[in-house]
Order: structure tokens, then sequence, then C-alpha cells
């Protein structure tokens, strides 16, 4: 049976009729056969609001508290969504960054990934579960929480397509279509009509 990795991003995770929309895509999946992992943003603009909160106290959080509060916002779209989808019917387990075993060095706000530990994943897919995993997060080899920058979840889902040698690693976006930069952080970008694999 193959492997799918699906990643969501915070704007598909927005509210619960949001997340049920998703659950119901992942169900559809597994009912075709494959293993299924998904990897999940924080719910909306729930980082935006943690790092207020954050900045709300002092201008200079601490970076290794930052972290670990900023990676809560994965956990709970992870959560939810392995609720749903145990309501649906289907077994499914949420994992953090640390139960996967996504390692990396001790750059906290923008941490790299220096193992992906494949062990517990495959353990659970062997046993027919959905893996439901907090994307956006590692640990450092001290059992830090860290978090891997702009575009995390998306780094964490091609890392875990990478190790488990998943068929297809699909990316779920609210973007439509490829810009020369971030159209939500930098206003002139350009949507680019035609790119060559290369440039890509």
């Amino acid at each position: 049976m193959g492997v799918i990795v699906q990643k969501y991003g915070g704007s598909s995770l927005s509210d619960i009729s949001k997340l049920e929309n998703v659950a119901n895509r992942i169900v559809h999946l597994k009912d075709e056969g494959f293993n299924v992992v998904v990897v999940v943003s924080a719910m909306g603009d729930s980082t935006d609001r943690l790092m207020e909160l954050a900045k709300s106290i002092t201008n200079s959080p601490d970076s290794r508290e930052l972290d670990a509060l900023l990676a809560t916002g994965e956990m709970v779209s992870c959560t939810l969504l392995a609720i749903i989808l145990k309501k649906l019917g289907y077994d499914a387990i949420s994992l953090s960054g640390y139960q996967v075993g996504i390692h990396t060095d001790e750059v906290h706000g923008n941490a790299r990934i220096n193992l992906v530990d494949q062990e517990r994943v495959r353990k659970e897919l062997s046993s027919g579960r959905i893996v439901v995993i907090a994307g956006f997060q590692g640990i450092t080899d001290g059992l830090d929480t860290t978090t891997l920058g702009r575009g995390g979840s998306d780094t964490t889902a091609v890392a875990l397509s990478a190790v488990l040698k998943a068929d297809r690693c699909e990316v779920y976006t609210d973007v439509d279509g490829i810009y020369t930069a971030d159209p939500r952080v930098v206003p002139n970008a350009r949507k680019i009509l035609e790119i060559g694999y290369e440039d890509m």
C-alpha cells in the first residue's frame, strides 16, 4: 500500500467546518487504499495571535519560550483533526514533532531539520492509522522544542515524504498559483503564468 503525504495550511483549517472538509478529503484517500500522513499548520491566524500575546508582554520574548508557545498552534489543529477522523470511524493518531522524531539544530525560530526518525510513523501506518502530524516544529538533542520558520509545515511535509519514500506529497494552499514571492507578505508579488522545471 502506497504512502501519500498531505499538507494543509492554516486557512484550510480555520474553523471546525473547514477541518471537517479536510477530514472528508483525507478519508476519501484512505478509502482508496492509501496509507495517509497529514501535516497541518496552525488554525487560521492563530500563530499571529500567539505572537501578539507574547509581544504584549515584551517586544523581545525569549526565543526558546516563543518556540514552545508557537508550536502549540499546530497541536490544536492536529488533535482536532484526529478527533474528527475518529468521529467519522477512522483510526487516527495525532503526533507532535517530538513524538515523530523530527530532530533539528538549536536555532530557535528558524531551525533546520537534521534527521527525521521514521520508526513511529511507520509503526502507526502499519497498524492502519491515519497519522496527523503537527508541522512547523521539531526538537533539539536537548529536548527543547524548535520551530522551522516561515513555510515550516511545508518543510515538514517534504522531509517526511522523503524519508517515507511517499508516492506523492500534496500541499494544499489558498494561493492560486506560483508567485515571485509570498503574496501575503510581499504586496507586489507577481503571479508566474509559466515556469520550467529547472526554474521551479
